[in-house]
């Protein structure tokens, strides 16, 4: 439960918690130190020679008693002012007592005074300027009594120079700490970047550093990089290959059923353009998000250009709202076949495509709604993986496909470091798609 509730106030970043686990003991044991050095050391020992103190200036107050005017007084107290290092004058009767200001940093200073006041009944007031002089001035029946000596006689020299050293030296060693953690923090920073950006579809150099633990986990990284693409590169290999393959007998299997009867020939025709639409699925599924480099681009003129192209080519496709601005890394050709993908099924499925972009300081968002039957929130998830074809709900119109429409924007998104959503568009009824990427 605690942890639940000093959760939103801990810092997110991996360098910022580690300042904090080595910035918070080092603050702990300075405040430890520090109000036990004052307590249990500076108070007991200036306390100790307040009444020291106390006692010379009583019998400095006892030898007064017993003189008449001010100038015997003075002289019957000379003697013990010598041997006590004090000198003291009485104030006129229209001289005010001069307390001059502390020092901001002078913390022993009011404890002083506490102590003075209840050990010297008649003290008025208390001067304290700086670490070598104090004034007290005292109530006598021969009026105010001005008595100066050295403050050393009331507490320790710079009592604050234990405290200062351990912050100088707190700072110094904690500056000198924090220099060898970034070093050591730079390489997990270096791979995190090179992780998010081959998540996004983006090769960065990168080269495991650091200590060994970090070493490995950027070697692991590396070999996973090389694997994935690999991968992808065999893939995309092996569909280009077959679908290539497959294009020169079909175009021979064309080429005969023209010399067929027109009746004959119409049905089977038909069959070879939908194998011929899927080895183009194809194709398009096994180039994913590969094609081109990531290039920054401006989200909006991008979306209106697709939409442009899609008006001309007698789609019902309307850009609807744009919010926010900036730029988003992506690979254009992909980007424009996923958009292109959806804009198709909105208009395959129902009569009309509505395309808005979202544009915040994280992430970038395309939405493509449709007025067509939808998908049910249950099978949403099967939807876009390849060669599905949801029954009877997305194929009850003309929408005769291989399965790999959704498949292929699912795959691209994700290449991107993004992901596809669907769900139910309020406006219009049908379904809801959104493209979401990371900025």
């Amino acid at each position: 439960m605690s942890t639940n509730v000093l959760k939103p106030y801990l810092p997110r970043s991996l360098y910022a918690r580690a300042a904090l686990i080595l910035v918070l003991p080092v603050i702990v044991v300075l405040l430890v130190v520090s109000i036990a050095f004052v307590r249990e050391h500076l108070e007991d020992v200036t306390g100790q020679m307040t009444r020291a103190a106390s006692r010379e200036v009583r019998l400095i107050l006892g030898t007064l008693d017993k003189a008449e005017t001010q100038q015997q007084a003075l002289a019957a107290i000379r003697p013990d002012l010598s041997v006590l290092e004090m000198k003291a004058r009485f104030l006129s009767v229209n001289e005010e007592p001069l307390i001059e200001s502390r020092r901001w940093y002078d913390f022993i200073a009011p404890q002083i005074e506490v102590d003075l006041r209840e050990l010297l009944p008649n003290l008025i007031a208390v001067s304290l300027p700086d670490s070598q002089t104090a004034n007290l001035f005292l109530e006598t029946r021969l009026g105010v009594l001005e008595l100066g000596f050295d403050r050393r006689r009331l507490s320790t020299v710079a009592p604050h120079q234990l405290i200062v050293t351990m912050v100088f030296f707190a700072v110094l060693m904690t500056s000198i700490s924090f220099l060898y953690m970034r070093n050591q923090l730079r390489p997990i920073t270096r791979l995190a970047n090179a992780a998010q950006a081959f998540g996004r579809g983006r090769v960065v150099p990168f080269s495991p550093g650091g200590a060994v633990e970090v070493r490995a986990a950027g070697s692991a990284f590396l070999d996973m990089r090389a694997r994935i693409e690999r991968q992808i590169e065999q893939r995309t290999l092996m569909l280009s290959g077959v679908s290539h393959d497959l294009r020169t007998p079909l175009t021979r299997l064309k080429l005969g059923l023209t010399m067929l009867p027109e009746d004959e020939a119409a049905p089977l025709l038909q069959d070879v353009d939908e194998m011929q639409s899927l080895l183009d699925a194809f194709l398009d599924f096994s180039r994913g998000a590969s094609e081109g480099d990531p290039v920054e681009i401006q989200p909006d003129e991008f979306l209106r250009q697709i939409v442009d192209d899609a008006r001309r080519a007698g789609q019902s496709v309307e850009l609807e709202t744009i919010e926010g601005q900036g730029t988003v890394l992506l690979r254009p050709i992909a980007m424009r076949r996923a958009v292109e993908n959806l804009i198709g099924n909105a208009v395959r499925y129902g009569s009309c495509a509505k395309v808005s972009l979202t544009m915040t300081d994280k992430s970038m968002r395309i939405r493509v709604q449709d007025d067509g039957p939808g998908i049910p929130p249950d099978q949403r998830t099967e939807a876009v993986k390849p060669f599905s074809r949801l029954d009877p709900a997305r194929n009850q119109n003309q929408g005769s496909g291989v399965g790999l429409g959704l498949a292929i924007v699912a795959d691209i998104a994700r290449a991107h470091g993004g992901v596809l959503r669907l769900g139910k568009s309020d406006s219009l009824g049908g379904l809801s798609a959104d493209i979401i990427i990371g900025r």
